[in-house]
């Protein structure tokens, strides 16, 4: 089985990732953003968090770096066929809808705080989260993206 950072979908999801950082913040992502194959191993085993999922109507989860995967207890398969809203708790999930339409709106979001929880129900806040749009190189709207270094368990 070829790794996961090794996969011609996650090697150019990390140039999208980082790409789309930059553009929104005007920050690199990881330092050193250089050819894409180490950048998509790197970016994989960074010892924070990265998420993002597509453009849908109930949008799917198409990337989680090890951390996330560790934090949110699923398998890549798992993690990669999971609808986002399910990271958070139900009371929960309106509030997330309004931070993504904000973020949707405004290019990007610094220091955000909130609720999520994992597939075995383990509950935890996530602080001081940027979330961001991804686009694509003619800056054609593709999903949306989430990265945080600091979590909680309740």
């Amino acid at each position: 089985m070829i790794e996961i950072w090794k996969q011609e979908f996650v090697i150019a999801h990390t140039a999208c990732l980082t790409r789309s950082f930059r553009h929104f913040t005007g920050r690199d992502l990881l330092q050193g953003n250089g050819a894409t194959f180490p950048l998509a191993k790197t970016l994989f085993e960074a010892p924070f968090v990265v998420v993002s999922h597509r453009l849908e109507p109930d949008p799917i989860l198409n990337y989680g770096n090890r951390a996330a995967l560790e934090l949110w207890e699923m398998s890549w398969e798992e993690f990669v066929r999971t609808p986002s809203r399910l990271t958070a708790e139900a009371p929960a999930r309106a509030e997330r809808a309004r931070l993504l339409e904000v973020v949707a709106q405004h290019g990007f979001m610094d220091d955000y705080s909130g609720i999520r929880i994992s597939r075995s129900g383990r509950r935890f806040r996530i602080e001081r989260a940027t979330v961001w749009n991804l686009i694509s190189q003619t800056g054609e709207p593709l999903g949306q993206a989430a990265t945080f270094r600091d979590w909680k368990f309740l």
